[in-house]
């Protein structure tokens, strides 16, 4: 077992509170919602620094509420717009909160969704019976979204490969020179080789083979677990055509990463089912490569965790491969 990470991935954002956000924005959220906030949550999960917060009202709605400033936040109105129509057009099996309604202003974007409550983040190390609720919603998820809605469709999403191939070339860039080898990826030096020709293979892995979508960013801090012990996932921001065992593997480090057998994991799940020869390891080369000469980024005040989170996950993610190659 990997230590755990040192922090809580409820606890990661740094978001401004309620309070904070500008008189005409709240007046316009409160009467877009037909009732006073009397209470609000902000959420701790996420690496972004945009508001986002479960409102109570004074009729007992509940609802989950992002926003965003157009000034200095651009990215992230172009985000919650886009995650707006995914969720809007996900098929009635994924299990995922559905959005209310939007609301743009020359300053702001704000977008008003389900709330799931009470619902929490999954406990690190994984609990088992989370594990199996979140790896049965991905597989109910993943069939749906195997034959997408004319409305997914038509938002003409991107594909993986091309990501993968522009973005995941960690290991090799190493080897060329191009990034020094962060610190505290030095023990796999010996490896080098062998990592950056199995990150190399990963693009054609998950080129689509048809219209298939997957989720690309299934994160432990992407699921809530609600009081009935399911999984709901969510931020579907990055949507994209390709492959839904890879969301499998990027779920399965952490699951790795407690001690559970990870392997036996992914063997048994439905997206598994038929994936090439080599694809699990290419997937785990190319993740890990990513997170760790990413770590080595400088900090990043709107999310002070992150350089900890990719430094966890791309150490996960070595730690995975090596035990299936056999290497010390």
């Amino acid at each position: 077992m990997l230590a755990t990470p040192p922090f809580a991935y409820d606890a990661t954002a740094v978001r401004p509170p309620w309070e904070s956000l500008a008189a005409g924005m709240r007046a316009a959220i409160e009467d877009r919602l037909a009732s006073p906030v009397v209470g609000a949550r902000t959420a701790g999960a996420g690496f972004t620094s945009g508001f986002a917060a479960v409102l109570t009202t004074a009729a007992g709605e509940q609802v989950f509420v992002k926003a965003a400033r157009s000034a200095d936040q651009r990215h992230l109105c172009d985000w919650y717009a886009h995650e707006a129509l995914v969720t809007a057009a996900l098929p009635a099996a994924v299990r995922a909160p559905r959005p209310l309604w939007t609301l743009a202003t020359p300053d702001w974007f704000v977008l008003c969704a389900e709330a799931v409550v009470p619902g929490r983040t999954p406990t690190l190390p994984w609990q088992e019976a989370e594990l199996a609720a979140t790896l049965d919603a991905w597989a109910e998820a993943a069939a749906a979204l195997a034959h997408p809605t004319r409305a997914l469709l038509d938002l003409k999403l991107p594909a993986l490969a091309p990501m993968v191939a522009d973005e995941f070339g960690g290991w090799r860039w190493i080897a060329e020179g191009r990034v020094p080898m962060p610190e505290w990826a030095e023990p796999a030096r010996p490896r080098l080789a062998a990592l950056a020709a199995l990150e190399a293979s990963a693009p054609s892995l998950v080129a689509p083979t048809g219209p298939n979508l997957m989720h690309c960013d299934l994160r432990l801090d992407n699921v809530i677990i609600d009081a009935s012990g399911e999984a709901w996932l969510c931020d579907w921001n990055w949507l994209c055509h390709g492959p839904a065992w890879f969301d499998t593997a990027v779920l399965l480090i952490t699951a790795h990463a407690g001690g559970l057998d990870a392997d036996a994991l992914w063997s048994t799940h439905p997206t598994a089912r038929g994936v090439p020869t080599g694809a699990l390891d290419a997937a785990l080369a190319a993740l890990s490569g990513y997170f760790l000469t990413r770590s080595a980024a400088p900090p990043n005040d709107a999310a002070p965790t992150v350089r900890q989170h990719q430094r966890w996950h791309g150490e996960a993610a070595l730690s995975w491969l090596s035990a299936r190659q056999g290497w010390r």
